[in-house]
């Protein structure tokens, strides 16, 4: 029995071009980059891009090499984040076509980049960095606002005000445990 190799192509989509609505200032550097995607990016609008973009790059021999193969097997436009299972002899072409894709396939689809961050050959270890990655996303982004003066809670909240009367309780606080130590001492 013969074994189909594939190879399993963990890709991120990142905006270096900021929105005019969006103030850079607001918003950490981190996030900026790493945007969610239009939801009008479906998994048969990113084949048909990549496809084309195959057939520009490597013409004919190029599609047909990789056009049995090429899969996206998961896509989630909130992290702008996608797997592609391709050959593992053809995973280069597709690598090669997505480093010069310059926008998202769809009608009228922002510029972006696309970047393979990980080859691997079993979906799960794809899975599992995709979820990593995820996660130090969203530290690196707290990490960042933090670093600019404000935490996330007090961006949605608005920051924390202490009164006259806070203070006096705390001072209440004190002095209560203040006078129990100077009972037990005499």
């Amino acid at each position: 029995m013969v074994r189909l190799k594939h190879r399993y192509l963990l890709v991120n989509i990142l905006y270096p071009e900021v929105e005019k609505s969006q103030s850079k200032a607001d918003v950490p550097d981190v996030v900026v980059f790493n945007r969610p995607t239009t939801s009008e990016l479906t998994a048969p609008a990113l084949l048909r891009g990549l496809r084309a973009e195959v057939l520009s790059l490597f013409g004919d021999y190029g599609a047909g090499a990789v056009s049995e193969s090429l899969a996206v097997k998961y896509l989630s436009p909130a992290t702008s984040t996608f797997i592609l299972r391709v050959a593992r002899s053809q995973y280069r072409i597709v690598w090669a076509a997505l480093s010069l894709m310059t926008c998202v396939p769809v009608n009228n689809g922002r510029n972006c980049v696309f970047r393979v961050v990980r080859v691997s050959g079993t979906i799960r270890k794809a899975e599992e960095e995709a979820i990593r990655r995820a996660r130090e996303l969203i530290l690196r982004a707290q990490r960042d606002s933090e670093d600019k003066g404000e935490s996330t809670l007090d961006g949605i909240f608005g920051p924390t005000q202490t009164d006259g009367d806070t203070r006096d309780i705390i001072m209440v606080d004190r002095s209560d445990s203040e006078g129990g130590d100077s009972d037990d001492e005499g």
